[in-house]
């Protein structure tokens, strides 16, 4: 294995970066550029450069101890950004997704202004998430966090022409610096308590009821006692902000509006990827910062897993009831999004007091989100080629559908029905692996919620394949040009959601690794 100096393991999040910039040199060069074709090739190859660097890593042994043959954590700025293989894990999902969403966008924003800016935005909220991935501070990670999210408001409302979009957009920042505030005060009352905000630090602290201090990247240990009140509130502040970008329940009220109103592969970008940030950051934070042994045998402090139990369970069952009342297709996959979140929240939840079995639950967690990132992109991208034809909104819009378009329906049924967790695609596994988790430890009602929310959701999944597939159409809709881009991005997504059914063990190989090194 060829030796690379340390930073070269953020080569990932590095050629996300460095591609957004050449994007804003080429738009400095030739401010009036329409060339769809330079921009989005441009970062179609930024995006699958992040992906292959990612993929070498993670199977190149990087995060993997050198005593087990690997090459080892690599580790930057002192132990504020580390790369292991959930890093990297996350990495993939970041870039794959990210690399779908340009594609796509070749051909939906082909007529629309401030292309190169478009890109641009897409490429750096990206770069943010790779960042977060890796962050193993609060400090850095809520810079990662704004990176993730200012470039987000601005592709929610790039549309400056329509009120539905510059609507959503402002929603979605007015809630946003909300959470973030919520976020930012949760991280200072952790720093009161404990002295520090590196993660290993933080637990240091914790486990030894002292204040801690970083010097010169070493913790050591002070005289003054950690005070349980501050750190408790702090922590349930750090699950509120998590939460908001998770989408999860009762901070998912910007999810039905933003992704509703933003451009369709803006929605999958955020729904998919921008999901995914959120959760490794809670993956990361509360297995490494706050042991629940630890809080748990104080009595101090609050159970966090109780609260993820909760937030699993209402999040699971508003965001799918809230679905299968919609009207719009593109709303009911924003609350689907929502449901899929309380499915992944039961990497948090399904453990024991003392922890046990947290690293079978957040790799099942990590498997969905994998998946989930090709099925959702794709199901929200047939949304965009649907937008692109004139095809309106609402279910009756898509009958007969599928005798126009065969090849984008069938992928659409697959998402669908992959979501659902019939064996079409992934998703099968991926849900049944949460399942396992939840009997792993004995979290009977996680196992029951994630059963009856799975069983709702194929009645309104069903409605899309059926008015594709079964209905008459209402009206007279001519189909005059099949958008090269938009087409090879969803089609990529399905082959790669069937393909995910042999190659699951693969994925859920590299999540029980990476959740057990962490």
């Amino acid at each position: 294995m060829v030796q690379l100096p340390t930073w070269a393991a953020l080569a990932p999040a590095l050629a996300l970066g460095v591609t957004a910039l050449a994007l804003l040199l080429i738009d400095s060069i030739d401010p009036d550029t329409t060339n769809t074709s330079l921009l989005g090739g441009v970062s179609v190859v930024g995006s699958l450069a992040s992906l292959a660097f990612a993929v070498w890593f993670i199977f190149g042994g990087t995060g993997i101890p050198q005593s087990e043959g690997g090459q080892g954590v690599a580790t930057l700025f002192n132990g504020q950004l580390v790369v292991d293989q959930m890093a990297l894990f996350f990495m993939i999902i970041v870039a794959s997704v990210t690399a779908l969403v340009t594609l796509a966008s070749t051909d939906y924003i082909r007529e629309h202004a401030y292309q190169a800016e478009f890109y641009a935005l897409v490429l750096l909220s990206a770069s943010g998430m790779s960042i977060l991935s890796a962050a193993n501070s609060l400090a850095t990670a809520f810079v990662a966090f704004e990176l993730v999210s200012l470039p987000s408001y601005a592709l929610v409302a790039i549309l400056k022409n329509n009120r539905g979009s510059v609507e959503a957009g402002l929603k979605y920042f007015l809630i946003g610096a909300v959470s973030s505030a919520v976020f930012a005060y949760g991280i200072s009352l952790v720093y009161a308590a404990t002295g520090v905000l590196r993660f290993d630090a933080v637990a240091a602290a914790i486990d030894s009821g002292t204040v801690q201090a970083v010097v010169d990247g070493s913790i050591q240990a002070q005289s003054a006692q950690v005070p349980a009140s501050i750190l408790g509130v702090g922590i349930l502040l750090v699950i509120g902000g998590i939460a908001f970008k998770m989408a999860a329940v009762p901070f998912h009220f910007w999810a039905p509006e933003a992704y509703e109103g933003a451009p369709a592969p803006v929605s999958a970008f955020l729904s998919s990827a921008s999901k995914a940030a959120g959760f490794v950051l809670a993956f990361r934070a509360f297995a490494v910062a706050f042991p629940i042994g630890a809080l748990t045998s104080s009595g101090d402090v609050i159970s966090w897993f109780v609260v993820f139990q909760i937030l699993a369970i209402v999040t699971m069952f508003v965001g799918n009831f809230a679905a299968a009342t919609q009207e719009k297709v593109k709303r009911m996959m924003a609350y689907s999004s929502v449901g899929h979140a309380g499915y992944v929240l039961i990497g948090l939840a399904a453990l024991s007091a003392s922890g046990d079995g947290m690293a079978f639950s957040m790799s099942a967690g990590m498997a969905h989100l994998l998946v989930y990132g090709f099925m959702n992109t794709g199901a929200f991208l047939f949304i965009a080629l649907a937008e692109y034809w004139g095809v309106g909104r609402r279910f009756e819009d898509y009958n007969g559908l599928g005798r126009q378009a065969p090849l984008a329906c069938a992928a659409m049924t697959i998402f669908l029905f992959s979501l659902a967790g019939l064996p079409i695609g992934g998703g099968f596994f991926s849900k049944f692996y949460l399942f396992s988790a939840t009997l792993n430890v004995g979290a009977w009602t996680l196992a029951a919620s994630l059963v009856i929310n799975s069983a709702l959701s194929l009645f309104y999944y069903s409605r899309v394949v059926k008015a594709m597939w079964v209905e008459e159409p209402t009206g007279d809709r001519s189909i005059d040009s099949y958008p090269t881009g938009l087409y090879t991005a969803i089609v990529a997504a399905a082959v790669v959601t069937v393909l995910l059914i042999p190659g699951f063990g693969t994925v859920s190989d590299l999540a029980m690794r990476a959740a057990e090194l962490l």
